[in-house]
């Protein structure tokens, strides 16, 4: 199975999908360039990723939602987006296509996603790609997954809480008071009353503190406000 690839200087590198690696895919760029025209059918952009602290290219709304899902995850350590050109053979023809996304697991596991709109799951040509990208990157030991959207709430909580995750935006004296008064549980609002400082200068630390995982609340519950509960993750004491 041949893989084409871009390295971190731009050259792109022809070579064998068993002799890929995950960091080779991780430290380059798009294997495919970006193109920006008036009237696209889609949204194509830059993210900052504060899991690898770099600029993730999307191609879709659709795509950037699964980009911020798996920033979000704390046991994603890696993401790349259009990762790699796979070119193989898929019964009487070749194949030629650039998954979507390339994410590294904390426990060295490694994911390819391929991203649809939900109105085209059923489609035949879809499912023979995504069986085909299945089959062929299971023979690295790599899994697969195709991704058609999520839980509405879910997603609009982490599209809020993303604007909150760089700790470069927060005051970051606050952390250890934020993890102690969060305890158990609390509402964001009483967490605030709790400390002797602006809540203009609390909130943002709480929201960063639920983007980075410290602190956890019910994501599909409701909107994320001020009355939601949260309380110290597991194991956030000595972070």
């Amino acid at each position: 199975m041949r893989v084409r690839y871009r390295a971190g200087d731009g050259a792109i590198v022809d070579t064998t999908l068993d002799r890929l690696t995950a960091d080779e895919v991780v430290g380059g760029l798009p294997v495919r360039d970006f193109r920006w025209r008036k009237g696209q059918r889609h949204y194509s952009g830059w993210y900052w990723s504060s899991t690898v602290e770099r600029l993730v290219a999307y191609e879709s709304r659709l795509e950037l939602a699964r980009i911020m899902l798996a920033d979000f995850d704390r046991e994603v350590i890696a993401i790349a987006a259009q990762p790699f050109q796979l070119i193989g053979a898929d019964g009487a023809r070749i194949r030629r296509h650039v998954p979507d996304l390339l994410l590294v697991g904390a426990d060295g596991g490694v994911t390819v996603v391929d991203v649809k709109a939900s109105d085209r799951r059923e489609d035949p040509g879809v499912q023979a790609l995504f069986a085909w990208t299945r089959e062929t990157v299971a023979t690295r030991g790599w899994g697969f997954e195709a991704w058609y959207g999520g839980d509405a709430r879910l997603l609009a909580n982490v599209r809020f809480l993303a604007g909150y995750r760089d700790r470069r935006l927060v005051d970051s004296a606050l952390v250890p008071a934020v993890r102690e008064a969060a305890g158990t549980g609390s509402r964001i609002v009483d967490l605030e009353r709790a400390l002797a400082a602006p809540m203009l200068l609390v909130r943002p630390v709480v929201l960063h503190l639920l983007w980075r995982g410290e602190l956890t609340a019910d994501l599909t519950g409701g909107v994320l406000d001020g009355m939601t509960m949260v309380r110290l993750a597991a194991g956030a004491e000595a972070a």
